[in-house]
């Protein structure tokens, strides 16, 4: 049996750990969440507009969110290297809120999602340590299935943590979570809502970069979420002045609609098919794959993932990148939509690999470095 032996060096740097009956959830949580205050004290978590790298891996975060035309910004995100005090590990996260309490639901899904997962990562690992396992044949799968069930475990606590949080109303507002997790070479992916994550990755055939989308889009109209609503008395229509926006609708069809069909909160229409059940997959990364984008429908709305992927790939300086990104996602809403009020655009893009201009003219930084700037 292979165990990972540095698999509980953040939680054991916080906390005596007892396996076992002893573990409690709560003490875990508690853990977790001083990992996160210690993450912020020491510059390694980034949740405003700016960039982040690490002089212990290769990862490069570029981040950017701006506000739109509707109001307030209701996307966030955030990005916290050696999450859980793992030198191979980093959590993004991006977020759409929507609904008049959207913007107070995504922050509060962005703050209490990572230590969240953690807690179950660790208790999910712990549990599974004892069980007799063949890891040498198949590691991979084996550290899926237990970020598998944290994910699972993790967003089916934030979305009752929500539905009971005493300040914040979540009957008709919600919220969208896409997020990863990178664990040396592996990708995880977890998604509810309608932001997507791209891979722009080496093509085998003519060496080009080329997108690889890793989540759905999932909107009402999806065959297998349109299914799920309507078996639970929920409709999926567009309105006339809409067409191509498929919504879910109460059975008597009255508002509110919603163009998503997984969300947190919104607990108007979790009786009629929504879900905020993630959907969770995992890729491993080799030599090929560049860098991967996380980004809200905002960017989506009005760019495509090939010209997403040249954008990134043809900005001089990869810090600018995600900045870059939004820019053109605005330039492209006047462009293309006119007449509609702009969405709120947000961007991550997280870079697996040191281009070959930044191991030259940027020597190695001795602490994380996180700039600043307003949306």
């Amino acid at each position: 049996m292979v165990l990972f032996p540095s698999i509980l060096d953040g939680l054991a740097r916080s906390m005596s750990i007892k396996k076992g009956n002893n573990f409690h959830n709560d003490v875990g949580r508690e853990a977790a969440e001083t990992l996160a205050k210690e993450a912020k004290k020491n510059a390694l978590m980034l949740r405003s507009s700016g960039k982040m790298k690490s002089e212990k891996s290769a990862n490069l975060s570029s981040v950017c969110s701006k506000r739109g035309k509707k109001g307030m910004n209701q996307d966030c995100l955030i990005v916290w290297e050696e999450y859980g005090c793992q030198d191979d590990m980093i959590f993004c996260g991006i977020f759409d809120g929507h609904g008049r309490w959207g913007h107070l639901l995504s922050k509060r899904v962005r703050e209490s999602l990572p230590a969240s997962l953690l807690c179950n990562w660790q208790e999910t690992t712990l549990s599974s340590l004892d069980m007799n396992f063949e890891l040498e044949r198949d590691q991979n799968l084996f550290r899926f299935d237990i970020w598998k069930q944290s994910f699972l475990k993790a967003y089916a606590a934030i979305d009752q943590e929500l539905k009971h949080h005493p300040d914040i109303d979540s009957f008709l507002s919600g919220s969208t979570a896409l997020t990863i997790v990178k664990q040396g070479e592996q990708l995880i992916v977890a998604n509810v809502g309608d932001s997507r994550a791209v891979l722009a990755t080496i093509s085998e055939d003519d060496g080009s970069l080329v997108p690889l989308q890793l989540t759905i889009d999932f909107k009402p109209n999806l065959p297998q979420e349109a299914e799920r609503i309507r078996r639970s008395r929920g409709q999926v229509f567009c309105l006339r002045d809409e067409p191509g926006v498929y919504r879910v609708w109460p059975p008597n069809g009255h508002s509110p609609g919603l163009a998503i069909s997984r969300a947190f909160g919104d607990y108007c229409a979790k009786d009629f098919g929504l879900i905020s059940i993630p959907e969770v997959s995992q890729r491993h990364l080799t030599s090929r794959d560049q860098f991967v984008i996380l980004a809200t429908d905002g960017v989506w709305d009005v760019i495509s993932n090939q010209e997403a992927v040249q954008i990134i790939s043809s900005t001089p300086d990869r810090e600018k990148s995600a900045r870059r990104l939004v820019e053109c996602a605005a330039l492209a809403w006047k462009r293309k939509k006119r007449g509609f009020a702009m969405d709120d655009i947000s961007a991550i893009c997280l870079f697996f690999h040191t281009s070959p201009s930044q191991q030259i003219n940027n020597p190695p930084v001795s602490k994380f470095s996180a700039i600043r700037k307003s949306g």
